[in-house]
């Protein structure tokens, strides 16, 4: 029997009620048009403010509940409902909005819901995709382990290049000891170092010197085997580094931007009833 996911928990409940959400939403914004037209500080535009507004306080919470639940499978419906009902949130606060925007805080804290629901999709996206491509990408091996193995083929490959001439070691030894693997946020989002210095090496060593002797020849094939391998396992810790990174990267954005929302919100509010 196939498991329940955050999608379809419970036969799909929190996305059936989202859409109820939304479509009474959608019926009461068209039937009921107050005499001053569709705008926040209207009497609809108050009441879908005000469900709009319990409705982020109880997703941020999600956060809270989380961390204090984090790995008991005990939160997977409160995701789903999440997921769902922040979709629904970004329709129901425009329509509280009556789709007036201008250069004030009101627009300000709607921006910011956007960024924070953006945010969330590409966070959700993210541990849909990468922890199964981490598992393909490194099989039974782990980073630490590939780290070794790299270090194990730089020692060998130096060795060998030293027995061949000037400009396979110096490509040898470039790319030992020039290939980065994470150094900094950029290159860990990315997945790769520009220029590689082992792909260029790799590149370099598929053309075999002909003044190579015979028994230098035969070097040169392993020397050649180890830095293709080599060269592998500096892919494969590069992705691995690339998934981490993109799996915590979206909460610098996702978490600061909520804390940002809960502050325009207070102040939306406060403004309302202080100058309206």
């Amino acid at each position: 029997m196939q498991r329940s996911n955050i999608f379809d928990y419970k036969n799909y409940r929190y996305f059936k009620l989202a859409v109820i959400v939304i479509l009474i939403a959608f019926v009461a914004y068209l039937l009921f048009e107050p005499a001053v037209g569709h705008y926040g500080g209207s009497w609809l535009g108050y009441g879908l403010g005000t469900i709009s507004a319990l409705m982020v306080l109880w997703m941020a919470w999600y956060g809270v509940r989380k961390r204090r639940y984090r790995g008991s499978g005990a939160t997977q419906g409160w995701l789903s409902a999440h997921i769902y009902l922040g979709t629904a949130l970004t329709i129901m606060v425009t329509l509280h909005s009556g789709f007036h925007f201008g250069l004030n805080i009101h627009t300000l804290a709607y921006a910011i819901l956007l960024i924070v629901v953006i945010s969330g999709f590409f966070g959700n996206y993210t541990y849909m995709i990468y922890p199964r491509q981490m598992t393909e990408n490194m099989g039974e091996d782990n980073l630490d382990g590939l780290l070794l193995r790299i270090a194990e083929a730089d020692k060998l490959a130096r060795q060998i290049a030293l027995l061949m001439p000037d400009h396979i070691n110096n490509a040898v030894a470039r790319a030992c000891g020039e290939t980065s693997i994470g150094i900094g946020l950029l290159e860990q989002l990315r997945g790769f170092q520009p220029n590689c210095p082992s792909a260029i090496a790799v590149q370099q060593l598929s053309v075999m010197d002909n003044t190579l002797s015979t028994e230098q020849r035969k070097l040169y094939r392993d020397l050649y085997s180890i830095m293709v391998r080599r060269e592998s396992l500096v892919k494969r810790a590069r992705q691995d580094l690339m998934y981490r990174a993109r799996l915590g990267f979206w909460l610098y954005f996702h978490v600061p931007f909520t804390i940002a929302l809960l502050v325009a919100m207070l102040a939306h509010v406060i403004a309302i009833f202080a100058y309206w």
